[in-house]
């Protein structure tokens, strides 16, 4: 970690974010996902500064589940369509637990519409979907550093659950 900004090398959130924005901004790179009626289809992308990037495709009605990137700090926007953001407001405890009560409060949505996107920092939960019945939505997704787990949760009213933690062998 450098001394003076308190991270690493690699890019910081706003860079993930400015280069998420200029590739959902190139109709060429956009225009070359094969798009999938029935699941997300993604092509790998050279993200900046050794960075993870990925051009992600969501038919109707597809979505994440819950669920953080760990360690890494991320960026999307959506390059076509919308996508619906669910997130907690909380910075979570990041090991040792298996259930939490949420508290009242806690959840924030968004819809993010063509054009749009955002920033996120370390251990950010959130469900990203694609609401829509009958189009199909592209988004462009950085993080850094390259994830190195994903933890999968459940939910059900207040209460989420850490079901799963998955390494890059498991989605690659």
């Amino acid at each position: 970690m450098s001394p003076t900004t308190g991270r690493d090398s690699g890019p910081a959130a706003a860079e993930l974010l400015d280069f998420v924005r200029r590739v959902a901004a190139d109709a060429a790179v956009v225009a070359s996902l094969p798009l999938d009626p029935e699941g997300r289809t993604w092509i790998s992308l050279d993200g900046p500064g050794d960075s993870e990037a990925w051009l992600i495709g969501w038919p109707p009605g597809s979505g994440t589940g819950w669920h953080d990137h760990a360690d890494s700090i991320g960026a999307f926007t959506v390059a076509a369509g919308a996508l619906r953001e669910f997130s907690l407001a909380a910075r979570l405890p990041t090991d040792g637990w298996r259930t939490l009560e949420l508290t009242d409060g806690i959840d924030r949505s968004r819809e993010l519409a063509t054009g749009r996107g955002r920033a996120f920092g370390r251990h950010h939960v959130h469900e990203v979907l694609n609401e829509s019945a009958t189009e199909h939505a592209v988004s462009v997704h950085a993080y850094y550093p390259p994830l190195p787990r994903i933890r999968r949760y459940s939910r059900t009213g207040s209460v989420l659950r850490l079901e799963q933690i998955e390494s890059p062998e498991d989605w690659q």
